[in-house]
Parts: structure tokens; C-alpha cells; sequence
């Protein structure tokens, strides 16, 4: 049995909930004889321990579960029969003796409601629909990365099937050297400072500058001597800030070959016969499929900002808590995989606020969205986002079998397939304004050799 729901605030509510006492200890008493048939205690058989031991040891544990099962239903009921979208999970408190009616016990359960999401006129929305184009120069951009991600080395001035190097035969920025080096601050050797045969590749900004600085121009056997200031925020607090007399000694020197673009490097790229076209054409499909993923993940976030100037609605603290706390939770995963040692630290809740307000109005409004214009994701719509996933696989089969095999999978798709159905939506609604973008801002570092 319920009260009369009471606002508090624009989605908090409380209601009062009763329990008869009567049924609390007929539930705890039946519940105390099954725990019985396999109580243990001292100095008596399994099953055989007097009701009046088995309460002392059970009875609290027992009525705790037995008060939070009926306060559940009865919340649930009270809900139900008040027609309450309950947002997140109540908090429910004793009343205490003020106000208690005689045989029952009262509780009250403060809790937020989904709020009222009033959508906007689409059609005075703006939304920019970006696109890229793939010319050859990103496929040539694309196959240099290829390249150097295939390069080899051979040691300076020893000929071979690809040369030797050519006539300079001093350190230069893309050789890798393999150098001693060992350092000294107020001339004694200081922990980490000395390592042999060390291999790094100049221009890479592996080392300090003045390290490569100093490498650069030597010859085999040759040595440099050179000071280094360790920058103040440097990881090793031993040396930081201090300048040290380092001296760096040339062991081995190297030059880089890249392979040729022609048939070997096709058939190293999966393409069997060899054939130039086909795998110029085959990376230009992948650009082309990840230039499209791109494109429309920056349409879509134009589309979602749309959708939060055009829609009011009052956010429900609980939902956002628990993003909050998921999203926390995310991050220490991420951390610990990473091998990070971060201990039970807890995240300050602000860190994760703004995300988790902003996913939480789009959750919202997108399952409104869906539900007033019928955008369900269809079986046919999942099965085909499965099969493009599937296209940049070497089994398409095994992918399908992959999601289909698991629900929660399936479920992610479906999400996908939702938010495609919006923003094709949208788009078809709003003002929408052609924005072409380039390619390397587009891809980002990952248009970066």
C-alpha cells in the first residue's frame, strides 16, 4: 500500500510505503525453518539445531532480506499503480515512529522520474554532413607509410644486393645507430646513465635532441662528448633539472632501405598475383571505407548537437550518477589493462560529469526520437551493418557467427543501427549543409607517417 505521490522537485518524488508486521514474521519464520533443515552448530547434527539457536544466528540476516524483498514489490507495485517511469533506483529510509500506524512498518522511497522530452522543430535545425575525398595522392601518402613500415637495415659501406649506402658514410637523420653512451653529473656516473649497444633510428625523437645532435656526423668508433640539461618535469627526479657531461661512442651504423612498389610489395600487401592496379585500387577501397566511418561520425556528432539545442528536458541526477560511476569504472579498466598500478583510488565525480550529462540527454532523446517516428532497427538493417564489418575480415562468415553467436553483441549493433536510423532521419529534416573537409584533417594523425 501506497500514499499519495509527492513532488519534491521537477523529477524527485517520494512516496510512503507500509508493510504489515504480521506478514514480515510469518516470511521470516518460514524462511528460518528451510534455513534449519541445514543449519550447523556445535554439538549437533546438521538439521537438528534448536529453532531458538537457528534465529539467534540467522534471524537479523533473515528479516533484512525478507524487509528489503516486500519494500521492493511494494515499491514496484506503488510505481506500477501510479503510472511512475522510475529513472535509476530509489532511496528508501524508515519513517520512524512518528506518523507509524499500529502492526505496520513505514518506509519512505525517494526517487526521480523520467522527465518530459519535448522535441524540437527539426526543421529549423542546422546540421554540417561532412565528406573527404581519396585522390591518389593519399594513396601514394598511404603507400610511403607502407613502406617505411616494411623498411630494412644494412650496415653503411658493406656492398650488397640493394648497395651500400652511398658515398656518406657518417651518422644522418634515418640511419639507426647502435651507440655506447654513459653519463656523469659533477663527474660521477649516475644511475640509468650508461647503456651498451643501444639501438635507436635518428629523426625518430626517440632520444633527447642533444642526443641525436651529438650522433649525427660521427663514424664508426668515433666519440662525442656533449652536456645535457635534464628538463624539470623529466621521469627520473634523480637527475632532473641537473646537466650532466654525457659521451656517446658510435658502434654500429646503419642505412635504410625501403622496398620498391612493385609486384613483391603488391603480393606482401595480399594481392596474389602482384598487379599494381589491383593494389592501388584495394587501398583505395580501404581509405574509402575508413574516410566513410570517419565522415559519418562527425555528421552524426553535428546531428546529436542538433538534437540538444531543438530538445528541452530536465536531466535525472540518478541516471547521471550512474554514468558517472560507469564511465569511472571504464577508465580504471582501461588503466589497469594498461598496466598502470592506480590502487582504489576513486576518480572525482567531475572528471566524468560533462560526458556523462551529455550521454545520458542523448540517451534520452534518442529513445524518444526512435519511438515517435517508429525507427526501430530492422532484422534486414542489422544483418547488413554485420556484413560490412564483416567485408574488412578475412572470414566475413566467422565475423557473422561472431555477433550472431552472442546478444550482447547483437545488442551493440542494434544501438548502431538506431543512432544510423536518426541521423538519417534528421538529415532528412533539418537544414543540412555540405562541409568538405580534407583528408589528412579528417584522418588525423593517422595520416602521419
Amino acid at each position: 500500500m501506497a500514499t499519495a505521490v509527492q513532488t519534491l522537485e521537477k523529477l524527485e518524488r517520494r512516496i510512503t510505503i507500509t508493510v504489515p508486521m504480521d506478514d514480515v514474521k510469518a516470511e521470516v519464520e518460514k524462511r528460518l525453518k528451510v534455513r534449519a533443515r541445514t543449519a550447523k552448530a556445535p554439538g549437533f547434527r546438521p538439521g537438528k539445531v534448536p529453532m531458538k539457536m537457528v534465529a539467534a544466528q540467522y534471524g537479523y540476516q533473515v528479516e533484512t532480506e525478507v524487509l528489503n524483498d516486500k519494500v521492493g514489490r511494494a515499491f514496484n507495485d506503488a510505481a506500477t499503480e501510479n503510472n511512475l517511469r522510475v529513472a535509476g533506483f530509489p532511496r528508501i529510509e524508515p519513517k520512524g515512529s512518528e506518523g507509524a500506524t499500529e502492526g505496520l512498518i513505514a518506509f519512505d522511497a525517494t526517487f526521480e522520474v523520467y522527465p518530459e522530452i519535448k522535441l524540437g522543430d527539426l526543421t529549423k535545425a542546422e546540421v554540417e554532413k561532412v565528406a573527404s575525398l581519396v585522390s591518389d595522392a593519399e594513396i601514394d601518402k598511404t603507400l610511403d607509410i607502407l613502406r617505411k613500415q616494411r623498411v630494412h637495415y644494412h650496415v653503411k659501406g658493406e656492398q650488397g644486393a640493394h648497395g651500400d649506402g652511398g658515398p656518406v658514410q657518417t651518422a644522418q637523420n634515418g640511419d639507426r645507430v647502435t651507440i655506447d653512451f654513459v653519463g656523469k653529473i659533477d663527474g660521477v656516473e649516475f644511475q640509468g646513465g650508461k647503456a651498451e649497444n643501444y639501438p635507436f633510428v635518428l629523426g625518430e625523437g626517440r632520444m633527447l635532441p642533444e642526443f641525436e645532435a651529438a650522433t649525427v656526423g660521427l663514424k664508426v668508433g668515433e666519440a662525442k662528448s656533449f652536456p645535457l640539461t635534464f628538463p624539470a618535469d623529466y621521469h627520473g627526479k634523480d637527475v632532473a633539472g641537473k646537466t650532466a657531461e654525457f659521451t656517446v661512442t658510435l658502434k654500429k651504423l646503419e642505412w635504410a632501405h625501403l622496398p620498391e612498389i612493385d609486384a613483391d610489395f603488391a603480393k606482401s600487401l595480399g594481392i596474389t598475383d602482384g598487379d599494381l592496379g589491383k593494389m592501388r585500387a584495394d587501398i583505395k577501397a580501404n581509405l574509402e571505407r575508413e574516410v566513410s566511418g570517419r565522415a559519418k561520425a562527425k555528421t552524426k556528432d553535428s546531428v546529436m548537437d542538433a538534437l540538444i539545442k531543438v530538445t528541452e528536458l530536465d536531466l535525472p541526477k540518478a541516471l547521471v550518477d550512474q554514468d558517472i560511476e560507469r564511465l569511472s569504472d571504464m577508465t580504471r579498466q582501461d588503466m589497469l589493462q594498461r598496466g598502470m598500478k592506480i590502487g582504489d583510488v576513486p576518480f572525482p565525480p567531475e572528471l566524468f560529469k560533462t560526458q556523462a550529462e551529455r550521454r545520458v540527454r542523448l540517451g534520452l532523446i534518442l529513445a524518444e526520437v526512435v519511438k515517435a517516428n517508429n525507427l526501430q532497427a530492422t532484422p534486414e538493417q542489422i544483418k547488413t551493418q554485420i556484413e560490412e564489418f564483416a567485408q574488412s575480415y578475412e572470414d566475413p562468415q566467422q565475423v557473422t557467427k561472431y555477433y550472431y553467436s552472442d546478444r550482447r553483441r547483437l545488442a551493440e549493433v542494434e544501438a548502431l543501427v538506431l543512432e544510423e536510423n536518426v541521423v538519417n532521419y534528421v538529415l532528412g529534416k533539418a537544414k543540412v549543409t555540405e562541409k568538405p573537409v580534407a583528408f589528412d584533417e579528417l584522418m588525423g594523425n593517422n595520416a602521419q607517417a
